[in-house]
């Protein structure tokens, strides 16, 4: 069996009266040639991992960085002085998003879902979330499997990275992924899962993926800071019953044509986009020089 659909998950998990994380549990069981406790046990060190990045995140000032300089800990101090708008939700999502872009700039240990350079929005977002609704850890675990269906059935019918699609494809289906989950962790339907990652990816349908000096820095961290907003936005629109009106798989087909259509220069190539404003090719050139890019 292989999964490759939005549609074929919804299907198997009606026709086996099984949550979506089950299913998508026994089917990396099976790729994987290993057992549903053990696929179990990888997604509970997942989220060790995820947790770890965001909180050494927090700490990282950037030493080891090229551009960015503690995004996380600016963040967060700015909220703690009281300069910042928003709930706790909101800000929290952002400061997790920001702190695990930055250890990634800093060549920490992150979780790549759905790629590195969109590291930031699934953690952002989903811890903020299940700070909010007081889940445990095995709620969250099961949230991250129905994250990775989310991603299985993206993979199998589009591109997941910015040199194929453009940042659509990274920061967009990230944002799809973390949409899906907060969804599911919030007792979403099934389908209400699948409308949540369609309104997220619709969101970012057309996203360029221009990286200042070919480093994954900016925008890319401040961009999954708002990935990972928009992921939440997109679940509470879906909870609230609001529809996506293009299925999920459809979304998908929509943003790989597009990726197809954007020219190389706006496809992770820095030569295009922010890269390739006068101050881009200034901060380019002084990397070059200082760093011998």
């Amino acid at each position: 069996m292989e999964i490759t659909s939005a549609n074929q998950l919804l299907e198997l998990s009606a026709e086996r009266s099984q949550s979506l994380a089950q299913i998508v549990a026994e089917y990396e069981a099976f790729r994987a040639n290993t057992t549903v406790e053990a696929v179990r046990e990888q997604m509970a060190r997942t989220l060790h991992v995820m947790r770890a990045s965001v909180e050494k995140g927090r700490e990282d000032q950037g030493e080891l960085s090229h551009l960015i300089t503690g995004y996380g800990r600016l963040f967060e101090t700015a909220d703690q002085k009281g300069r910042l708008l928003g709930q706790s939700l909101l800000k929290n999502a952002i400061i997790y998003a920001l702190s695990v872009g930055q250890y990634n700039a800093s060549l920490g240990r992150i979780v790549a879902c759905p790629t590195a350079g969109s590291c930031g929005v699934v953690p952002g977002a989903l811890l903020a979330a299940a700070e909010e609704l007081g889940s445990s850890d095995q709620e969250l675990v099961e949230a991250l499997l129905v994250m990775g269906g989310v991603g299985i059935v993206s993979a199998a019918q589009g591109p997941i990275s910015g040199a194929e699609g453009g940042c659509q494809a990274e920061c967009g289906v990230a944002s799809a992924m973390a949409a899906g989950a907060v969804v599911y962790l919030a007792n979403g339907s099934n389908e209400e899962v699948f409308t949540a990652a369609a309104l997220a990816l619709q969101s970012h349908l057309g996203l360029v993926c221009d990286p200042l000096a070919s480093l994954v820095e900016v925008p890319c961290v401040t961009r999954n800071a708002t990935s990972a907003v928009s992921a939440l936005a997109a679940a509470n629109m879906a909870l609230a019953g609001i529809p996506a009106f293009i299925p999920y798989d459809e979304v998908v087909v929509a943003m790989k044509a597009i990726g197809k259509a954007l020219p190389e220069s706006l496809r992770e190539t820095s030569l295009g986009g922010l890269a390739a404003t006068p101050t881009g090719k200034r901060i380019a050139r002084e990397m070059r020089e200082k760093y011998r890019l």
